[in-house]
């Protein structure tokens, strides 16, 4: 790379739009993005968490905000990205990770739900992707990391819904990736295995799941556990680090791909 395009990007306060930011994988990839030097925007509904967690990251010298919005309400989402991109400038990183999971068979599926998991999950990926692709195209240079699913590789029994977003979320992902690469964009999707967030530890003690996979309650975490090759969850560091190498200079050359973190579990 010609140096004297690099000393301009050194100027240049690099900022990234996370979405699901207050917990889980979310909280990690800010952490470890704040470490890299990012700016952050923070999204996520849950008001309290998000807020500490903007004032906890201050500690790296670096601004994070918060914004606390539904993405799945396509015009408040639209209207928390336009504030964002004011208060903090264009993106060079999206990362979309905001989710939601419903236990329900095919069978009697609530379409309410089925639309708010696409919504939540996939519709809003698409929203933030198309905030963001425009600048990215005029800098030259732009990185998109989309948290799928190895659920969104094989499916997952009485998860319709959210298996469904979770293709969907590689199907977008790989068909942007086309689009932009001539732009210096590149668009990647992560596909966690069972993770050790509150959301995987709430669908793996939920009595409804459970009783669907002919689980016990006590015993399903464990199962979970034993059923990963390494017999170990994945901890959100894990991914975190992973999405830090996607939005590196070092991994210019990856793009569309689906990168199982999973322990070895989508080998089963």
């Amino acid at each position: 790379m010609d140096p004297i395009v690099k000393r301009e990007r050194s100027t240049v306060r690099k900022t990234a739009f996370i979405t699901g930011a207050s917990r889980g994988i979310g909280r990690a990839v800010a952490e470890r993005l704040a470490q890299d030097g990012f700016d952050l925007a923070l999204f996520a509904r849950s008001e309290d968490l998000l807020l500490q967690q903007a004032k906890d990251l201050s500690r790296y010298s670096i601004a994070a905000q918060a914004f606390v919005v539904d993405v799945s309400d396509q015009a408040e989402f639209s209207q928390a990205l336009q504030l964002a991109s004011e208060k903090l400038g264009q993106p060079q990183v999206l990362v979309n990770n905001a989710g939601v999971y419903y236990t329900q068979a095919v069978d009697g599926h609530s379409v309410e739900l089925f639309r708010e998991v696409l919504e939540t999950n996939l519709t809003s990926a698409l929203n933030a992707c198309q905030f963001v692709v425009s600048g990215m195209k005029k800098l030259g240079w732009g990185r998109i990391v989309n948290i799928s699913s190895i659920s969104g590789k094989v499916a997952e029994a009485y998860g319709a819904a959210y298996s469904a977003s979770k293709f969907g979320i590689i199907g977008l992902t790989q068909s942007l990736a086309l689009e932009v690469a001539e732009h210096g964009i590149t668009v990647n999707a992560v596909c966690p295995g069972w993770v050790a967030t509150e959301m995987a530890r709430a669908q793996l003690n939920d009595e409804k799941w459970c009783k669907l996979n002919q689980l016990e309650v006590e015993q399903s975490e464990e199962i979970a556990r034993l059923s990963v090759p390494q017999k170990r969850l994945i901890q959100p560091e894990e991914v975190a680090h992973l999405v830090s190498f996607l939005c590196s200079e070092n991994a210019r050359g990856i793009t569309g791909q689906s990168i199982n973190i999973c322990g070895g579990l989508s080998l089963n």
